[in-house]
C-alpha cells in the first residue's frame, strides 16, 4: 500500500517554523514576538521562561496575538501527575503541542486518553547528545542511538502519543517504519553552524523538511541573531525548496 505524502504538504508553509523563545525573562520574548511580527505564526517556551514568574502571562500576550504554541517542559512523572497537568494546560488557548519524555506504554497510553485537545510530542533522545553519551546514560552503547529513538518512537505511537521530538537524522527511517500520520518535529535546525553550539546533531533546513519533519524548531538562530525577522525569514525560505 502506498503511503500518502507527508502532512506538511498541507501546512502553511509558515506553520512548519516554530521559534524557541529561550529567554529568561518575559519582556525579552515578548520583544522578540513583536520584531517577529506576522513573519512567525508558531512560538516554543520552554523551561527557562518557566522559572522567570511570567510563564503564563506570555501565554495569554501570545493567544492575543492569535500565535500557536509548543509548550516544551518534557514531563516525566508518574502518569497520573501528567495526566492532571495537561488537564490544566488546556484551559488555555492556542496551545497545539506539549511535550513529554517516552515512557512506558502503561503511562503514555493513559497520558494519550487524558490529552484533551493538545497534542502529545514525545522525547526521544535529546538532540545535545550522541553516541557516546549512551554509557553515561547506562544505556547499552553497542545500540546505535538511531535504533534507541526508533524504538521510543515505535513504541510511542502504539501507545497513541501523537509525534516525537528527534533529530533529523532520524526522520526517514520514522516516516519509513511508522508512516506518515505521525508528527515529527526537529530541534537543532540550523542554516549554518554557530560558534558554541550544544546541539550536536545538527541538520540544515532542506534536509529535516525532505526526510519528513513537520516542525523545524529554531532558537538562537533567530533569537540572537542582529536582524531576527530577516533571519526568520531565511528559514522560511527554505521550507518551500525542499522536497518530500
Amino acid at each position: 500500500m502506498e503511503l500518502k505524502k507527508n502532512s506538511i504538504k498541507k501546512m502553511p508553509k509558515r506553520d512548519n517554523l516554530i521559534v524557541a523563545l529561550d529567554f529568561p525573562d518575559y519582556n525579552s520574548a515578548k520583544i522578540l514576538v513583536e520584531q517577529l511580527g506576522d513573519r512567525v505564526t508558531f512560538y516554543k517556551i520552554g523551561l527557562e521562561l518557566l522559572m522567570s514568574g511570567n510563564y503564563f502571562d506570555l501565554i495569554e500576550f501570545l493567544a492575543k496575538k492569535n500565535k500557536k504554541m509548543f509548550i516544551d517542559l518534557k514531563f516525566f512523572d508518574i502518569g497520573q501527575t501528567v495526566v492532571k497537568a495537561i488537564e490544566n494546560l488546556n484551559n488555555y488557548p492556542n496551545i497545539i503541542y506539549t511535550t513529554i519524555h517516552s515512557t512506558n506504554r502503561e503511562s503514555m497510553e493513559r497520558i494519550a486518553e487524558s490529552k484533551g485537545n493538545i497534542k502529545i510530542l514525545a522525547v526521544t533522545i535529546l538532540t545535545s547528545f550522541n553516541q557516546n553519551d549512551l554509557s553515561d546514560m547506562n544505556l547499552d552503547p553497542t545500540i546505535s542511538l538511531e535504533d534507541i529513538v526508533i524504538k521510543r518512537a515505535k513504541l510511542a505511537k502504539e501507545s497513541n502519543i501523537d509525534g516525537v521530538i528527534c533529530s533529523a537524522f532520524e526522520n526517514k527511517r520514522i516516516r519509513s517504519e511508522i508512516g506518515q500520520d505521525f508528527i515529527i518535529a526537529n530541534p537543532g535546525i540550523r542554516l549554518e553552524k554557530l560558534q558554541q553550539d550544544d546541539q550536536k546533531r545538527i541538520v540544515d533546513v532542506k534536509t529535516a523538511i525532505a526526510d519528513g519533519a513537520n516542525h523545524i524548531v529554531v532558537g538562537r538562530p533567530i533569537n540572537r541573531a542582529i536582524e531576527p525577522r530577516k533571519m526568520a525569514e531565511e528559514f522560511l525560505k527554505e521550507i518551500p525548496n525542499a522536497t518530500t
